[in-house]
């Protein structure tokens, strides 16, 4: 299920964030509980939390470019590795981009996961997505260096059940 983030779901999300598998091993921070709390609220950054089995097991964000000659919306999510391999990531992708191409009426939704998280380009694959190019030194790790990413899109039509 996917709902609404709210200020209780902050140390949890801050928790799992902090797992290397998750996110601490491209980006790294030393506030993750800042770093959650800017997430939920940044204006042009919707948050939804990923509840499986009634407890909040990660969050999917998404943004949308407004400019009518490039409209389109991307999508971030993070779930914590005890529910990896599950399908809960390329449902709550599918789930997600199904939303913001019915309801908000876009016509494409991109994701860029780190390239060398082939668990993530997988799940997002099986949601649809198609890679399109590589990122190159497109996120900075928290050793400092440059790491590639692979930019994937989703054009409504392309959308997997």
């Amino acid at each position: 299920m996917l709902r609404p983030t709210v200020p209780t779901d902050i140390p949890r999300l801050a928790a799992i964030r902090a797992r290397p598998e998750v996110y601490a091993r491209w980006r790294g921070g030393a506030d993750l509980v800042a770093a959650v709390i800017e997430d939920l609220t940044d204006a042009d950054t919707e948050t939804l939390a990923v509840v499986y089995e009634e407890a909040v097991v990660g969050m999917i964000q998404w943004s949308a470019e407004t400019d009518p000659d490039y409209r389109h919306a991307s999508i971030d999510i993070y779930l914590d590795p005890a529910v990896h391999g599950r399908g809960l990531g390329t449902d709550a992708v599918r789930t997600l981009a199904r939303h913001l191409i019915t309801d908000h009426g876009h016509h494409r939704v991109v994701i860029d996961p780190a390239s060398d998280n082939a668990a993530a380009i997988r799940a997002y694959e099986k949601a649809g997505f198609r890679p399109v190019g590589v990122l190159r030194r497109y996120e900075r790790g928290p050793d400092g260096s440059w790491h590639d990413a692979l930019l994937m899109d989703l054009l409504a039509e392309e959308l997997t059940d």
